[in-house]
Parts: C-alpha cells; structure tokens; sequence
C-alpha cells in the first residue's frame, strides 16, 4: 500500500464517519417530523369534532333534549316523574349532582372558619412553661449538694 491510498482510505473513513452522524440525525428528525405531523392530525381532528359538537348547541331542540336527559327538566305543563331504586338512587335519565363532599365538613374547612379558629386561639394563650431551678455550675472551688 502506498502512502496515497492510505491517504484516500483515511479521507474515505472521515466521509463515512460524518456522513453517518449526519444520517443519524437526519432520521431522527424524520421521525420527529412524522410523530409531529400525526399528533396535528389527530389535534385536527378533535377540533372538528369539538366545532361539530358546539354547532348542535345552536340548535335549540339539542338544547331542550340535552336538557331533559341530563338535567332531568319538564316543560312547564308537563309532569315529571323519576324512578327511584330501592336503594334511595334515582334509576334511568337524569344526573345526579353531587360534590362527593359533606356539607358540614366544607363549612368547617372554609377559610373564614380557619381564620375566625386562629382569633380565638389567639386570645387563649398556652400556659406559661414552669422554669427549671437555677443551679450554680460545679467547679473547682464549689462543692456538689451533700458534698463535704
């Protein structure tokens, strides 16, 4: 081998190198590019049914029908009637709003029954603490309690 093709073996190897760093990254941001591409698709998509879904409330009869399922309403003249299980629960249209929250337990969280709960005990101190008898410290020329 001469020096010239040791030469054009090196320069060749340093191409493919590069060339393979470049490819590399290249098909990393083609993936990129396609997953980005899909995930517009799919927001695409949910914006139209979301637009398709706001034109039915245009509609006053959606309206009045979405009404009477979820909410259970009557029209006035009309007589409403709900089902109710044997457990107490209303069974079939309707929806049942509920905060999964007791009444009284939010009353006692509010901020003002936090605030209102800090005045009091505010004009309640804690008793003062009982202080420890001052000792003189030991030393050299002092003797312990019952020491001759």
């Amino acid at each position: 081998m001469t020096t010239r093709a040791i030469a054009l073996v090196v320069v060749l190897l340093v191409l493919v190198i590069s060339y393979a760093s470049s490819l590399r990254i290249y098909f990393t941001q083609a993936h990129e590019i396609s997953a980005s591409k899909a995930e517009i698709a799919d927001r695409s998509q949910r914006i139209a049914d979301l637009q398709t879904e706001l034109g039915h409330w245009d509609d006053p009869d959606y309206v009045r029908t979405q009404a009477r399922q979820q909410l259970g309403w009557v029209v006035p003249g009309e007589t409403g009637y709900q089902v109710v299980g044997t457990d107490g629960h209303p069974l079939g249209g309707g929806a049942a709003i509920e905060n999964g929250t007791d009444p009284t337990a939010a009353q006692q969280d509010a901020w003002w029954s936090k605030l209102w709960g800090s005045v009091e005990a505010a004009d309640q101190p804690a008793p003062a603490k009982k202080k420890a008898k001052d000792t003189a410290p030991i030393t050299a020329k002092t003797k312990p309690n019952g020491a001759r």
